[in-house]
């Protein structure tokens, strides 16, 4: 997860002040007149987010994995079969695995993990979307009514993306995904986007990117860093746990990005880094540190090693490209 991100003013503000601010906030709107409908909405995701907050608090430090795809596939359809397998593979090396609480894809991952492995966000909506057999009565399920508090949840909570053929939603969620990460508005996590055996969909979906974004400079090459395309759900799996293989997390520092990892770098690994991504670095160097005092707040990552360095804070592709190399490397440099 990355905190911190306006200037490190996360760091220094207390809760009592952000609680403070959300009162003034409050008040604001009383102030402004707010319409009826306006507060209701506002109401209703505080009151969401809120419960999903405590709901997850529950969970803090288990790994969890988020899948998407179609509620419309058949159960035993080459894609479920995929989804059932993933879930199971992710469940035996405990983590958990978090959908939608839906039909086809989303509970084949869930039938996959098991009823203790499974995390269930459903969406209310004007006509009835039942909790899967896996989530019915399951006390790992929450309800929101909306889309963009429940994609929030999703993203917010999760370790990594695994995304299988859909419709509408799944399109919906894979872009808005690769925008949060594009952007950096979003914590770095792996996504990988699982095919059937011998099924192009997400081998049309990239053409389609390549046709029509990359051509006309819309996406830089760098950016289909930011996820992978497979048919194997062993290769899916591999490429969550290997995600996390060095790499830990980020956090800003004032202006300057933090990168945990799990093991410290031999002076020549880092110069490698300085050698091979000076394209990232806005001023000075990619250098290594122990815990910055600013960090004091995450006792949990203490001991863990850093590299440090003011980021361009454009090139998330290369960014992606920088950690697919610590994971690669790192372990062999030591």
């Amino acid at each position: 997860m990355t905190k911190g991100r306006e200037g490190g003013r996360n760091s220094r503000v207390t809760v009592e002040e952000l609680i403070d601010e959300m009162h003034d906030t409050v008040d604001g709107l009383r102030e402004d007149g707010a319409s009826r409908a306006d507060l209701k909405l506002l109401s209703r995701a505080l009151k969401e987010l809120r419960h999903a907050f405590r709901f997850f608090d529950g969970l803090r430090g288990r790994s969890k994995v988020t899948v998407f795809g179609s509620a419309r596939l058949p159960a035993g359809s080459p894609a479920c079969r995929q989804a059932e397998s993933f879930g199971r593979a992710m469940a035996r090396s405990g983590w958990f695995v978090v959908t939608g609480a839906g039909e086809g894809i989303m509970e084949a991952a869930h039938i996959g993990a098991g009823r203790e492995h499974s995390i269930g966000v459903n969406i209310l909506l004007p006509f009835e979307q039942p909790d899967n057999t896996v989530m019915e009565g399951n006390p790992l399920l929450i309800h929101t009514k909306y889309f963009f508090t429940r994609k929030l949840l999703f993203l917010k909570e999760s370790s990594g993306v695994v995304l299988f053929p859909g419709g509408f939603g799944t399109m919906d969620e894979a872009f808005e995904v690769l925008t949060l990460l594009q952007t950096g508005k979003t914590h770095p996590f792996p996504v990988v986007l699982v095919d059937e055996p011998g099924g192009i969909y997400w081998a049309t979906w990239r053409r389609f990117l390549e046709e029509n974004f990359l051509k006309t400079g819309m996406i830089s090459a760098e950016d289909f860093s930011l996820f992978r395309i497979t048919s194997s759900v062993e290769e899916a799996v591999r490429e969550i746990h290997g995600y996390y293989r060095v790499f830990h997390s980020t956090r800003y520092v004032g202006r300057d990005l933090v990168i945990r990892i799990r093991e410290r770098l031999a002076p020549e690994a880092l110069a490698a880094l300085n050698r091979d991504f000076p394209d990232l670095v806005a001023v000075g160097s990619i250098s290594q540190k122990e815990a910055l005092p600013e960090e004091a707040d995450e006792p949990e990552v203490a001991d863990l090693p850093r590299i440090v360095f003011r980021f361009n804070s454009r090139s998330h592709g290369r960014l992606r490209q920088l950690i697919d190399h610590l994971n690669g490397t790192a372990g062999d440099d030591r």
